[in-house]
């Protein structure tokens, strides 16, 4: 009875021995992997984001013609704040901001970080959005909307010296995100269509104008922390003013620990109609906590 009694005392721990070491072995996931866009937070859960973009241009495609021209580079610095709000986790509140630094008549593309506003150059806080980013359906985690009304600051798009800073026409935007990742968790294919309403300043270049943009992005990851991505963007504006392009880039996310990750895009704007054709380099920090 007690050699009985031992070796069943030997199988149990060797069974939960065996299954906790299993356990230790499954590779934690990590905020890159799980809080994609189409994610929502959790109930009281942070979501900070700095993200900075700088494009330059020295080409431009207008009437058919595509040709070269004088540099114009514009950078815009966009903090984005969420937080989850819902017992069900399918709402989550928040605010965006975004500030611009502009220079044109051939200046380098490095003299955006100048932030002056002279002759050539034009910086300054130009709008905040209220926002909000909902679940509508209930059983599909992965499939998100966010909505935000964009509310412009400045009054003037261009100043008196023809220096274009930002639109003075409001914008109600809607953007649905979705995602899915293969079983492995090795591939992850996410999907977005902006959609915007630009409305309420006659003297806008973008008012009574509809746009659309599609996006499709496919990550690799070569570890739980670490992913190399490609994309492909499409630009569509319809209504008084009409213009598109269409953009390929590649990039990576890293998460440094596990409040942040960082992220860092190139993309190249490939062809256009009635809009400039340039790159743009682009380095984000997102807080989760």
């Amino acid at each position: 009875m007690k050699k009985r009694f031992s070796k069943i005392l030997f199988l149990t721990t060797f069974v939960v021995s065996f299954t906790a070491s299993a356990q230790e072995r499954e590779p934690v996931k990590s905020n890159i992997q799980t809080y994609t866009p189409s994610k929502l937070l959790d109930k009281g859960q942070w979501d900070v984001k700095f993200f900075n973009n700088l494009y330059t241009e020295t080409k431009g495609s207008y009437n058919g013609i595509t040709s070269d021209k004088e540099r114009e580079t514009y950078f815009t610095s966009t903090l984005d704040l969420f937080t989850g709000v819902s017992d069900n986790n399918r709402l989550n509140i928040g605010l965006l901001l975004e500030y611009r630094s502009n220079v044109i008549n051939g200046k380098s593309a490095t003299a955006a970080f100048d932030f002056k506003n002279d002759e050539n150059s034009r910086n300054g806080l130009s709008s905040f959005a209220p926002a909000l980013k909902w679940q509508p359906i209930e059983n599909i985690g992965n499939f998100s909307i966010q909505s935000a009304f964009h509310i412009p600051i400045i009054s003037n798009e261009s100043d008196a010296n023809g220096v274009y800073l930002d639109q003075t026409a409001y914008t109600f935007q809607n953007r649905f995100f979705y995602d899915y990742t293969v079983e492995n968790g090795n591939w992850q294919l996410f999907t977005e269509l902006n959609t915007e309403y630009n409305f309420g300043d006659s003297t806008s270049f973008a008012n009574n104008t509809i746009v659309l943009a599609p996006g499709v992005f496919m990550s690799y990851f070569p570890s739980n922390t670490a992913t190399i991505l490609g994309f492909v963007q499409h630009y569509q504006r319809f209504g008084d003013f009409t213009q598109n392009f269409t953009a390929l880039g590649f990039g990576g996310k890293y998460q440094l620990n596990s409040t942040l990750n960082l992220e860092i895009l190139y993309s190249k704007f490939v062809r256009g109609s009635d809009t400039g054709l340039g790159q743009s380099f682009n380095i984000g920090l997102r807080a989760l906590f």
